[in-house]
């Protein structure tokens, strides 16, 4: 897959906006500390965009056992996915305020459920507003599609398969540095990482305006940090969001990566499971 597949400038994402071709686009704004990105997105968007509430529609909710963004069920996703008008054939484009960490939750999860025609705009919505491209406000409705998905298209690992992961493979914890470490944890129960895994933050993936490093930098990267073509990879991160911007990443690099979407939220309300601290990668 080139970046090409994966990836849409601001000035292509203008133009295809103004063809033929049927175009949705998805804005995904979402924060640890403010989840809530409505009000930003009614005061300016890229025009035809609709809101996506990434706690409670890229994500589902159970016990605390489960982690804070489990995957929402097939049926779900599928209603949810119309109701932001999606139709087959169709060519969705997802974008966040804040270098795509947020749009990449939407960029796998719509993969995941089989769509393959989902790019990210590269450099978020400041590369839209950057190129001098305007802005819409207030709310858009869609028109229902009709959007017929399908489950399970890119792999995935459950909690047995993370502490299994590292003896045959390389798990990323796509955490910051001092989360990994075990120094502080403002989210969960329990601070430090999985045993095994390797550090490997999602905010290296891209440059100071929040555009995807190149995919030879980002497989160097990877290469530099034990990752290997010869054996599997897959991410996690704190509640199974910065897990899909390293999965994007690894798939600009030439990977195929594995996320597991419970990630550190629900290993660590699982008192049995061990943690390691430091920077030994277990």
């Amino acid at each position: 897959m080139t970046s090409h597949d994966v990836l849409i400038s601001a000035p292509e994402l203008a133009e295809l906006l103004d063809g033929q071709a049927p175009v949705r686009v998805l804005d995904v704004r979402w924060r640890l500390d403010r989840p809530d990105g409505s009000d930003e997105y009614r005061a300016g968007h890229i025009p035809g965009a609709v809101y996506v509430d990434l706690d409670h529609e890229l994500a589902s909710h159970g016990q605390p056992t489960d982690g804070r963004h489990p995957l929402p069920t097939a049926a779900q996703f599928q209603d949810t996915a119309r109701g932001w008008g999606i139709n087959d054939g169709d060519t969705v484009v997802v974008y966040d305020n804040l270098k795509s960490f947020s749009a990449a939750r939407a960029w796998w999860l719509l993969r995941y459920a089989g769509f393959e025609s989902v790019r990210i705009l590269d450099g978020s919505l400041r590369a839209w507003t950057s190129a001098g491209y305007d802005l819409a406000t207030g709310d858009e409705t869609a028109t229902p599609g009709t959007v017929n998905l399908g489950w399970d298209a890119l792999p995935v690992i459950d909690i047995n398969g993370a502490a299994a992961f590292p003896a045959d493979g390389v798990l990323l914890d796509s955490r910051a540095p001092e989360r990994y470490r075990g120094e502080t944890e403002p989210m969960d129960p329990k601070a430090g990482h999985i045993p095994g895994a390797v550090n490997a933050p999602s905010t290296s993936n891209v440059d100071a305006d929040g555009r995807f490093l190149a995919p030879e930098v980002l497989r160097a990267q990877f290469l530099g940090i034990g990752v290997s073509p010869d054996s599997p990879v897959a991410a996690y991160c704190g509640s199974g969001v910065m897990a899909t911007h390293n999965a994007v990443a690894l798939t600009l690099a030439g990977f195929t990566p594995a996320v597991y979407p419970g990630s550190w939220s629900q290993w660590s309300n699982h008192p049995d499971r061990p943690v390691a601290v430091g920077d030994e990668a277990g």
